[in-house]
């Protein structure tokens, strides 16, 4: 999922997806830790998914204080 997929979701779907997100960063910590899973690679992208899901919550929150600062 790139950012402009992820610029594409509503509030309540971004909250689903960082919970997915992270469900899937333990599941795959856990896979590697017992020798289930060969992919190292999906740990880091992973985490960039889950970064990328947080930074574009961030960037929402502080548009919202911009416009509630301005308004008042």
């Amino acid at each position: 999922m790139d950012i402009n997929e992820i610029r594409g979701l509503n509030d309540h779907d971004l909250e689903s997806a960082l919970v997915d997100a992270k469900q899937e960063l333990w599941k795959i910590r856990f896979d590697l830790a017992t020798r289930q899973e060969k992919n190292y690679s999906r740990l880091p992208a992973t985490r960039r998914r889950i970064a990328r899901i947080l930074t574009v919550m961030t960037e929402r929150q502080h548009a919202a204080e911009a416009a509630a600062e301005k308004a008042s």
